[in-house]
């Protein structure tokens, strides 16, 4: 009876939250998207010669929103009045709105500090976030249609759920602690694959800036030819900011070898740049290489995708000591088709149109920069993965383990009958606790000095060689009849002493 009237309130009380997602998930895509038009009316305001009014400028905030979220637009104000995609996504406006969702989805998922509130389930959540931010992102497709920079229908129904789901899932990830595969090769494969990108795209930031700086001049010219006026000026420069990543990933598609492309049959590689490239005037792309054959400056970037992949062989190689080698090479391979794959969406999202004719391919191929990561890591990554755990296998030199040594004097001495049983002054073998050896002599002590002959050696004593024991007549070693190392003939060896002292005897009477 119970089960049956609160089920009704838990059922309630999960559709309220998951209620409360879309909403959130609504908030999120209207709060990015007001960012972006407060920047550009703010730009518009700052213009000296504005073209529209402030429905353009609202026009184009809603284009610039879809742009970021990987939505091809098109130009309809061309010179040859025919219209031009623009398909170029600038990177760092896509993290505003991914992590709006991000935060959303992880906020929603969370069940607060009481614990009272309901908690949906992952996937209700990821749902309903996602359709409350995809219904206002349909309005704004719609919206766009009548402005200068309408969205391309095909891109945004690619793109636009793809981004949106892929952010709301990485924000329940985050919302349960960031769990990985149950299996450990799958989380090493992860792991390594996440920091090989993170190498590869900071070299090929590294190797754009280095470029950059070295055609300065050539930049500032650029940079001060597009805009006379400090709006402008400031404008080209939140553009340059903007696409900051985007030439993170052209470097780093540089470094793998295929290069890019600018402009339809122009391809620029370590190699060199072949054909005659359509470049428009930009400060980014002052950092362009020559034409001609590539020198050794060129080649030099090579070194940005051969860290990366020993980063990558390195995790891996250290989290399979214990493993196969089997299941280590899988897992390295596994962490390559993992970078490539993730290089292959960052290169697609950094390329595309600039235009119609020779602009219409513009930037890295997608295929061709996933490929070549694969390729690496397969050819350099795998060899770095065995040797590291090759070598993390080895037992050092100091933890071996050693046979314990043996003194040269207890050797000699065993060999000699150190053991032997003493005898009795009249040749048979001795019996009770004289028959024991005395613990003294298998150190072998020396006899102590006495009469000497001319020859160095004791009077009475056989001459011996270093390492042989000195025998006695009584068959001693040492020439006494009890085993005395000191030459007492009285000396009684026992192995025992008295429980209570017990005086001596008093001495006979003498007459």
């Amino acid at each position: 009876m119970t089960h049956v009237t609160e089920h009704p309130l838990v059922q309630g009380g999960r559709s309220a939250a998951l209620a409360t997602a879309c909403v959130r998930g609504g908030v999120a895509a209207g709060l990015g998207l007001g960012v972006l038009a407060v920047l550009v009316i703010a730009a518009w305001i700052s213009s000296p010669y504005p073209d529209s009014g402030p429905v353009g400028a609202l026009h184009v905030a809603a284009g610039i929103w879809l742009l970021a979220h990987g939505v091809d637009l098109v130009r309809t104000d061309t010179l040859s009045g025919l219209p031009a995609p623009l398909g170029i996504v600038p990177l760092l406006l896509v993290a505003l709105p991914v992590w709006l969702v991000h935060r959303a989805a992880r906020d929603t998922l969370d069940p607060g500090g009481d614990g009272a509130r309901p908690r949906p389930s992952p996937g209700g959540v990821v749902s309903a976030v996602a359709g409350g931010y995809l219904l206002v992102a349909a309005a704004v497709v719609v919206y766009s249609e009548s402005g200068p920079l309408p969205a391309d229908l095909v891109t945004a129904g690619l793109w636009l759920p793809a981004v949106v789901t892929g952010a709301a899932g990485a924000g329940v990830w985050t919302a349960l602690g960031r769990p990985l595969p149950g299996q450990r090769q799958a989380a090493a494969a992860l792991r390594a694959a996440g920091l090989g990108t993170l190498t590869l795209l900071g070299g090929g930031a590294v190797a754009a800036a280095v470029s950059l700086a070295w055609h300065a001049g050539r930049a500032q010219a650029s940079f001060e030819g597009l805009a006379g006026e400090w709006s402008g000026r400031v404008t080209v420069l939140l553009l340059v900011l903007a696409l900051l990543p985007n030439m993170a990933v052209w470097g780093a598609a540089y470094g793998l070898g295929p290069g890019f492309t600018l402009g339809t049959g122009v391809l620029a590689t370590p190699l060199g740049l072949a054909g005659d490239p359509a470049v428009p005037p930009f400060p980014l792309l002052a950092a362009l290489p020559a034409e001609g054959r590539g020198t050794w400056v060129h080649w030099a970037t090579a070194a940005v995708p051969l860290a990366a992949v020993v980063v990558q062989g390195r995790c891996v190689g250290r989290a399979a000591r214990s493993w196969a080698v089997r299941d280590a090479a899988l897992t390295a391979l596994g962490a390559a088709w993992g970078c490539g794959v993730a290089v292959a969406v960052l290169a697609g999202a950094a390329g595309g149109p600039l235009g119609s004719g020779r602009l219409s391919a513009f930037g890295p191929v997608w295929w061709q920069a996933g490929a070549a990561a694969v390729l690496w890591g397969a050819c350099v990554g795998l060899p770095v993965t065995l040797g590291v755990r090759a070598w993390g296998r080895r037992v050092p030199r100091s933890l071996r383990p050693r046979p314990a040594p043996v003194p040269a004097a207890a050797s000699g001495a065993a060999t000699a009958g150190a053991v032997l049983p003493a005898t009795d002054p009249s040749g048979g073998a001795g019996s009770g606790p004289e028959a024991a050896p005395d613990r003294r002599t298998a150190a072998g002590p020396k006899a102590p000095a006495g009469p000497q002959d001319g020859t160095g050696e004791a009077v009475g004593s056989t001459p011996h060689s270093e390492g042989q024991a000195r025998t006695g007549p009584a068959g001693d070693r040492f020439g006494g009849p009890f085993g005395d190392p000191f030459g007492d003939p009285g000396y009684e060896p026992y192995d025992y002493l008295p429980a209570a002292w017990e005086p001596a005897p008093p001495p006979p009477a003498t007459d």
